[in-house]
Formats: structure tokens, C-alpha cells, sequence
């Protein structure tokens, strides 16, 4: 049966997450005065980026709420014992900086536009639908998904069976009827291949260098080849390169 819908993970597959996140907290960072206790802009926005990911797991791992987290964030980034208010008000400081360098990737419109008639387009994302759903009116895309979901209120996480499935429901198809895309090879790629859909997983800087075999996600560097892997007949003119 064919593929007949798209489901889109958003941070570092439609929007430059990590582009946008560097940018905004070096510009925070400057506006707090907070560089100097650095050797270096670079080790400052490494240590951001390390607590992150740390904090982010345990949310992804049901330990604490997507609020708790970014509070959590800020305390270790810190080394202070915050109030839940005074880790808010710095968070919310350093969201100004980083929503003013929000972008969507090059190769993200075409593609929309590209599979616009062919296939049906929705969301699934491991943060929260308050979170999405203003990012994706901001970078002028909401109205491309008939749905938008998000791990804190569905109460499950990628690469739980569980989201993909919850995506899958609210398009009224089956898992092999829906391809999945995003860029973690793990959470993403893997995740969504045990759970029944046809998993791409975008690997822009081919930072990774495993493989998966038949059956596996479907390994890509631009979503300019997602057409060819969809069989969408359409006029985008990028060949398939997966690997």
C-alpha cells in the first residue's frame, strides 16, 4: 500500500534548532554578563548544549515536566538554587534572544510544496504543543499539518511505539501507511522504523556513521531526496542519495 502521509519531527528537520539556539544564548549570555566566567564563547555554549541534552532526557524519560526541565537547565547552567520564578524570568530572557534568529531550513518549503498534493502532513515532537504550535505560526508553516502533537500532552515520548502509533491515530491510517521524518538516528530513525512506519531519517552533517539494513530508517542528507523515497510524483528533481 502506498505511503499517504508525513509525519514531521520540527527541531533540527524543519527549523534549525541548534542553529537558533547558539545564536540566542550567545546573545543572552552577552546581555547578562555571563561570558567572562568562560575561557571562550565556544566552551560557554557547549556547556549550554551538554546540560540540554542532559536535562531533555530526563524529561523524555518521564523524570520531570517540560517546565521543570528548562528550570532545571538554568539552575545547572548556573550553579544556583533558583526559585521556579527566577529560573522563569531568566529563561524567558533568554527565549526573547533566541526566537529573534528563528529560521526554517533552505530545503524545508520546497519539499511542502513539492508533497503539498500528494500526501497528507502532520507533527509529532518531543516538546510541548505550546511550544510547537507558536513556533510553527512564527515560521509561517502551521497551516501545512492537520495535526500537531507533542510528548507532554500525549503523556508518551519518541521512540515509545506509543507517539508514532498516536500520530498514526490521528490521521485515521495505518503505521505502514505514514513515513516519519526526523533527525535523530535513535529517537527518530529508530523509533519510528519498530514502530511500523516507513522511517527517513535526515542526517544533514552526516555526523553519524551507522547504518541500519533492510527494514531500517532510510538515511538521508537533504529532504530534497524525500520525494523519491515517497514515490510522489512530483516535478522536484533531486535524486535519491540514501544510504
Amino acid at each position: 500500500m502506498s505511503i499517504r502521509a508525513v509525519v514531521w519531527d520540527v527541531d533540527d528537520t524543519l527549523f534549525d534548532y541548534t542553529g537558533a539556539d547558539r545564536a540566542g544564548m550567545r546573545l543572552h549570555l552577552g546581555a547578562e554578563g555571563l561570558l567572562d566566567a568562560y575561557d571562550s564563547v565556544q566552551q560557554a555554549l557547549a556547556r549550554w548544549r551538554e546540560i540540554t541534552d542532559a536535562q531533555w532526557m530526563r524529561f523524555s524519560a518521564g523524570e520531570v515536566s517540560f517546565e521543570g526541565q528548562r528550570r532545571d537547565r538554568v539552575r545547572v547552567f548556573l550553579g544556583e538554587e533558583l526559585s521556579d520564578a527566577q529560573a522563569d524570568a531568566w529563561f524567558q530572557r533568554y527565549i526573547a534572544h533566541y526566537e529573534t534568529v528563528w529560521s526554517l531550513f533552505p530545503d524545508v518549503l520546497p519539499v511542502l510544496d513539492a508533497l503539498a498534493a500528494s500526501h497528507r502532513h502532520a507533527v509529532l515532537s518531543n516538546s510541548s504543543l505550546t511550544v510547537q504550535d507558536r513556533k510553527l505560526r512564527v515560521l509561517g508553516v502551521h497551516d501545512r499539518f492537520e495535526a500537531i502533537l507533542c510528548a507532554a500532552e500525549l503523556g508518551v515520548s519518541k521512540p515509545e511505539a506509543g507517539a508514532f502509533h498516536a500520530a498514526c491515530a490521528a490521521l485515521d491510517l495505518a503505521p505502514h501507511q505514514v513515513a516519519y521524518v526526523g533527525d535523530h538516528p535513535e529517537i527518530d530513525g529508530r523509533g519510528a522504523a519498530e514502530a511500523g512506519l516507513v522511517s527517513v531519517w535526515i542526517d544533514r552533517d552526516g555526523a553519524y556513521t551507522s547504518d541500519d539494513g533492510p527494514g531500517g530508517p532510510r538515511r538521508i542528507a537533504s529532504l530534497a531526496e524525500l520525494p523519491a523515497i515517497l514515490g510522489a510524483d512530483t516535478r522536484f528533481g533531486a535524486p535519491s542519495t540514501f544510504r
